[in-house]
């Protein structure tokens, strides 16, 4: 079988989030063992407590390294999290997200299922603007243009960038005070909606909610992006259209059969 096939059925990467709860971490960590069969070389979270971002990340499985002693130090009601399977970029430390910044729209951090086919170009050019990476991960080239961006805010920046982004995403954003899902144009990774009590959640597959007893509420919508802070849910639309194109292997291979995907089971 060519190493193209292969990469194909390389199995992908999971993300949760969840905004508004005291458990966060702890939460975060449960969503990404319920999806650890989407990824098992390395996983990572980052928590919020409204005014400063605080990060954990490791190779291993969930249940081996984000213990109770590493969640007491995730402080916050907000978190984002990753397990990863490598489709682009090193085998390292390094390459562990969710990944995060210090810039000019403040502290931000990322986590993303999917690809950018055109990430190469992107880093060659912020490169020559002066752009330093720490990772060959193409997940980095939009966290670097986010913070060479002039827009207003760390949202208006997030919009910008992915509105010139060509690739497969499913991302999740965190800034000290709101989480941001965006699902690309073509929505060819899942992105669902969950609710926990007064607590918003966004997962890769629904059975990260079942774990920790959440509501499925929806999928996240092709070309969507949805800020969640605390005045509540901010939905958009600011991508061009494209034509919509599901992975095919998302059903057959990559997802558990008890989640809700591509809003069927």
């Amino acid at each position: 079988m060519s190493d193209f096939i292969l990469d194909k059925f390389r199995e992908e990467c999971g993300v949760f989030g969840i905004f508004g709860h005291a458990e966060a971490s702890t939460l975060t960590q449960l969503g990404l063992f319920a999806l650890q069969h989407r990824g098992q070389e390395a996983c990572g979270i980052v928590s919020s407590d409204s005014e400063n971002l605080h990060q954990f990340r490791s190779m291993g499985l969930v249940a081996d390294v984000l213990s109770e002693e590493v969640l007491r130090k995730l402080k916050g009601a907000s978190a984002i999290g990753h397990t990863r399977y490598s489709t682009a970029g090193k085998n390292t430390i390094r390459e562990v997200q969710p990944f995060s910044v210090t810039c000019q729209h403040g502290q931000i951090a990322v986590c993303h299922n999917g690809n950018l086919p055109y990430a190469p170009q992107k880093r060659e050019e912020l490169e020559k603007l002066g752009a330093i990476f720490s990772s060959t991960s193409d997940t980095e080239t939009i966290l670097h243009s986010i913070a060479r961006c002039n827009a207003q805010n760390a949202v208006e920046a997030v919009k910008e960038v992915l509105s010139e982004t060509e690739g497969a995403f499913s991302l999740l954003f965190l800034t000290p005070k709101s989480l941001i899902a965006v699902r690309d144009p073509r929505g060819f990774r899942p992105l669902v909606l969950g609710k926990l009590k007064d607590a918003w959640c966004v997962a890769s597959e629904t059975c990260a909610f079942d774990l920790i007893d959440a509501e499925y509420v929806r999928e996240i919508q092709t070309g969507e992006m949805l800020v969640i802070d605390d005045s509540g849910l901010h939905s958009s639309f600011p991508f061009a259209e494209k034509p919509h194109s599901v992975c095919v292997f998302e059903h057959v291979y990559f997802s558990r059969p008890d989640s809700i995907i591509f809003g069927r089971s």
